[in-house]
């Protein structure tokens, strides 16, 4: 099993590399659309501008092969912050644009009433997560904290596929799952013991 870690100048590789290495899982980062074949597993991390971003992996021809390994191929892919918000179809940041549209759903920014809270949203918050689902598998109860760097999040998103969701001046989702499509709002590449579980399922998924 190996592990690819896309690289379309967008994401903070190395923390997520760094995770997998701790977990010794064989991984690289992937520099060419085409050498996704050679996964079993592919993570999508992120960090940005979603218009910027869904640019960079149009223009690299990162789209159209992300679109074959996962929906034909069905190869397990799980997107990190950014990279989860570029499964959606479309994102508002920086102007609207069309997103990969693994997912339905729409990133927006956060509609905040209460003005002592502070946007972006960073540090570790709660997730409530469903019982038994694949990522949240070995952890204790029905909630665990997680690491968060954003300033949109998911809307619109068919709440069958939601697994979990987390509150800072309103409710959104912090996780999915569709199948092979996995996405979390926030790091588990940063978030200490919980996210590397969470890294780990998805690897044994």
């Amino acid at each position: 099993m190996k592990v690819g870690i896309i690289n379309y100048g967008m994401g903070n590789l190395f923390s997520v590399k760094s995770a997998l290495n701790f977990l010794k899982y064989d991984n690289e980062y992937v520099n060419k659309p085409k050498d996704l074949i050679k996964y079993s597993k592919i993570i999508l991390p992120g960090v940005g501008s979603f218009n910027q971003a869904i640019n960079n992996l149009n223009n690299l021809g990162w789209s159209n092969e992300i679109k074959e390994m996962t929906e034909v191929k069905q190869i397990p892919i799980l997107g990190i912050c950014l990279g989860m918000q570029l499964m959606a179809e479309i994102g508002k940041e920086d102007g609207e644009a069309n997103g990969l549209g693994l997912i339905k759903g729409l990133i927006d920014k956060f509609s905040i009433e209460d003005k002592s809270l502070k946007i972006p949203h960073i540090g570790f918050n709660r997730v409530n997560f469903k019982e038994n689902d694949i990522l949240f598998k070995n952890l204790n109860n029905s909630h665990a904290d997680f690491y968060f760097v954003h300033s949109f999040r998911l809307k619109k998103v068919d709440n069958d596929i939601i697994t979990s969701e987390c509150f800072y001046g309103e409710q959104f989702v912090s996780s999915f799952n569709k199948g092979n499509v996995f996405g979390t709002q926030f790091h588990p590449e940063k978030s200490q013991g919980n996210g590397l579980v969470v890294l780990k399922n998805f690897i044994n998924f």
